[in-house]
């Protein structure tokens, strides 16, 4: 089995139409470039900071890297079609933050590091689209608080990244990864398979070395499934931790942002300097006044010894592959002093309608909250407009309708008793009687499941074909979840989740 940097290294990428070569279409573009003498695939931030540091490469050196990486890959050469947008600033703000680690040293660990945010994430400078053409050219007055976060962090934001248009929540027979505005993003490890949504471009950007590590989305899956499906880490954190404001939303119960990396050290690197409370998102507010402000102290080699978990067996059966390299898991953890317990179900099946019936409720108020901040030059200023501009677009209905949207905008306000008697049954019985009883009964730290199976082939037809999954009970709770690699099957990846309590992120990275 390749590792990572094995894959990146030994040339071949299975095309449509056979194999692609680094040294026919991509490195050869890289090589005539100003940033030539470096190599820095699967380079992690701890590498990135020493170069930097050290002076032996400067922060312009560095982001001129994955820009070239971006233009010789993602848009001439393989065209994974990863990235919606170029900060054009970016190498400005190399250089100034160059001066100022020189000057006076690094912010953060983030001080200087190229990052990709998934295009529903407002930035001031660049448009900020959900992948829609409705939005094609939209540039919010504020960054969100995440991409402030990160700039005051020293962070370099190099781009947007493509998305399944409106986070994968417009109608059915979606498929993950393809946007009216981006077209379809590909999976870098066989071009013709799914690369999971909705942070479809965020979690190719970051197999594919176009950044360091990006910023994902989740309502139910769109960070760890993504993460799982292009071999890298996803940290879906607890609802509150990390604020939304600024970001299109879905549901406010479930959404939150996240970190996608190669390596866990990585995606907590980048937490790190994301969490913060925000007046402007009430979840934020409401979280324990102990919540730890720096994640980097829960990365022990030794984090298993002691530990007890609880293995959701639901998708067992479903693919070997996926079966084989869960037990080989199991057997790992345990020589690494943790107990396993085997569990078979979590929660009831009516959590499943309850949170989607929530989904619909909090996307009308949220998306007409979104169009109104941004002022009335915008095109679209409420869900009904958008429904109305995707029926005389040409493009934007030929794979798939807008059913989500338009059931959306047939439900009543927040206020109703029907949304506020559902939300308060989806809480107790996704928290309650759901991940916090697990945790109770069985005395365990945590949960863990196989994320997803291998990534489908693309079909804009038919959709996604979804083998199997473990995302919705941390999801639908507002739990914590993070996924890492464990396994190839058949040249495609697979992952491992870890999920667990509110508030848990600490346990989780151990």
């Amino acid at each position: 089995m390749l590792d990572r940097r094995s894959f990146v290294s030994n040339t071949f990428w299975i095309g449509l139409g056979g194999f692609w070569t680094f040294s026919s279409c991509t490195e050869k573009a890289i090589r005539t470039s100003s940033s030539a003498s470096l190599d820095l695939t699967e380079v992690s931030i701890d590498g990135l900071r020493d170069m930097m540091i050290s002076g032996r490469r400067s922060v312009v050196e560095i982001t001129q890297w994955y820009l070239d990486r971006i233009a010789s890959i993602d848009q001439s050469g393989i065209q994974l079609n990863a990235v919606i947008y170029v900060n054009p600033q970016a190498i400005d703000e190399a250089a100034k933050l160059e001066k100022e680690l020189r000057q006076s040293g690094a912010r953060s660990i983030m001080h200087g590091i190229p990052v990709l945010l998934k295009d529903n994430i407002d930035t001031y400078d660049m448009p900020t689209t959900a992948g829609s053409r409705a939005l094609e050219g939209s540039i919010p007055k504020t960054d969100s608080s995440v991409t402030a976060q990160l700039r005051a962090a020293g962070a370099i934001i190099l781009g947007k990244a493509n998305l399944s248009e409106w986070a994968n929540f417009r109608g059915k027979k979606s498929t993950s990864g393809w946007s009216g505005l981006g077209g379809l993003t590909k999976n870098p490890y066989i071009l013709d398979r799914n690369t999971c949504g909705s942070s479809a471009g965020s979690g190719v950007g970051v197999s594919a070395n176009l950044c360091s590590v990006a910023i994902g989305t989740e309502t139910n899956g769109s960070i760890v499934c993504p993460a799982s499906t292009n071999g890298i880490v996803g940290i879906k954190p607890t609802v509150g931790l990390i604020s939304r404001s600024g970001i299109i939303p879905i549901s406010s119960t479930q959404d939150t942002a996240g970190p996608m990396a190669r390596t866990v050290s990585d995606a907590v690197a980048c937490l790190s300097v994301m969490t913060n409370q925000d007046a402007q998102d009430k979840a934020t507010l409401d979280r324990p006044n102990n919540i730890p402000t720096d994640y980097i102290q829960y990365l022990k080699t030794d984090g298993l010894q002691g530990k007890r978990l609880a293995h959701f067996t639901a998708s067992r059966g479903r693919h070997g592959d996926v079966d084989r390299y869960m037990r080989r898991a199991i057997q790992d953890m345990e020589k690494l002093g943790a107990t396993i317990i085997e569990i078979d179900k979590i929660s009831d099946d009516e959590v499943n309608e309850d949170s989607f019936d929530i989904m619909l409720y909090e996307y009308k108020q949220g998306l007409n909250d979104y169009f109104n901040s941004l002022g009335s030059d915008a095109p679209i200023k409420s869900l009904k407009d958008l429904i109305q501009w995707n029926l005389q677009d040409s493009l934007e209905l030929q794979y798939f309708g807008q059913e989500y949207l338009e059931m959306a905008q047939a439900k009543a306000s927040l206020e109703s008793q029907e949304y506020q008697e559902t939300l308060k049954r989806l809480r107790y019985k996704a928290r309650n009687q759901g991940i916090d009883r697990i945790l109770s009964q069985h005395n365990v730290d945590a949960i863990v499941a196989p994320t997803n199976g291998p990534a489908w082939k693309t079909d804009l037809k038919n959709g996604d074909t979804f083998l199997l999954g473990s995302s919705s009970p941390a999801a639908q709770s507002g739990y914590p979840n993070i996924t890492v690699p464990m396994g190839m099957s058949d040249g495609l990846p697979l992952g491992i989740s870890f999920f667990g309590g509110a508030w848990q992120e600490g346990t989780l990275i151990e």
